[in-house]
């Protein structure tokens, strides 16, 4: 056996198949001073679903002003070949945003919500229970034209400005997005700083709440180095869509402490050696990821990919 592929070694109580959720080239992105080309960002995306990955978070319909990096979401998707049997979500912070992603034919798109007062205040300059007035419109037209909506919660396992978050807080917006006709719901811990306990206390508040477990994602940053392990907390507990952005890349642009996303490469070395179904072609990833450390010039933060490539 090759010493670049670990060992299977199934493990009791998992689920046989993991649906990943890229989100490099959204929420990896995002945070990056230099604007990367729209020609790169669309061969990013061109490369990560060539890899075996079903769904690739594009980009997002948010003003120019507050995230300059993705300005260019509609001359990407005008770019992009979409892959068959690919997914490319967009996100969509309000109506605008929402008939931006209509116009470019797009089936899927997603609102990002805050479980906490101060961050919901910063990014959406709304209170915590007026973020939903701006949600409820966005999400019932959406579902009116066909689309799936994805509610993100972001802030679920700690705040930079509040500290620690109640798990039934997050159970309470995780709730009203569910009932607003949300498919899924991506449980973010946005500053990196939960443990695999924390995430059973979140999953256990949002099921008592009444979203079905297979309704919930988790996305994790790796701040203190928790991703990993929180993930496989998730996928005992029954969650089966993991978000991860490729090499790792990303942050929060509205959360300092934030770095770097769950590396997809190091998800997919976890579930290989757990035999747990995926899909991707880690091989092809790395080498995408590679790639796109040098565009970036910087090498990718990625255990895995620094292991593969070199």
């Amino acid at each position: 056996m090759s010493p670049e592929l670990p060992m299977v070694v199934p493990a009791p109580g998992l689920p046989e198949r993991v649906t990943i959720y890229e989100v490099g080239a959204r929420d990896g992105l995002q945070n990056e001073q230099t604007v990367v080309p729209v020609e790169v960002k669309a061969e990013f995306l061109d490369r990560l679903a060539g890899s075996g990955l079903g769904v690739c978070e594009a980009t997002s319909f948010v003003h120019p002003k507050w995230v300059p990096q993705l300005a260019d979401a509609a001359e990407l998707l005008a770019r992009l070949t979409r892959a068959p049997g690919v997914d490319y979500p967009v996100l969509v912070p309000n109506e605008r945003g929402l008939d931006r992603a209509l116009d470019a034919g797009i089936e899927h798109v997603a609102v990002f919500a805050s479980a906490t007062e101060t961050f919901a205040q910063r990014n959406l300059n709304r209170s915590l229970d007026g973020q939903f007035a701006m949600f409820d419109t966005v999400v019932t037209r959406a579902l009116d034209a066909g689309l799936r909506v994805r509610g993100y919660v972001s802030m679920c396992f700690g705040d930079p400005w509040e500290g620690a978050v109640d798990p039934g807080q997050v159970a309470a917006v995780g709730r009203r997005l569910h009932e607003m006709g949300c498919h899924q719901l991506s449980l973010g811990d946005t500053i990196g700083t939960g443990t695999p306990g924390h995430v059973d206390a979140v999953l256990d508040a949002c099921t008592a709440a009444g979203v079905p477990m297979e309704q919930l994602a988790v996305h994790f940053h790796d701040t203190y180095g928790q991703a990993l392990s929180n993930t496989l907390a998730a996928l005992r507990r029954g969650v089966t869509t993991v978000d991860a952005s490729a090499g790792g890349l990303g942050g929060c642009p509205y959360a300092e402490s934030a770095t770097g996303n769950l590396a997809t490469e190091d998800l997919v070395w976890m579930l290989d050696g757990l035999g747990v179904a995926h899909g991707v072609d880690l091989d092809a990833l790395v080498a995408t990821s590679a790639w796109m450390a040098q565009q970036l010039g910087r090498p990718s933060p990625s255990r895995v990919v620094r292991a593969l490539a070199g």
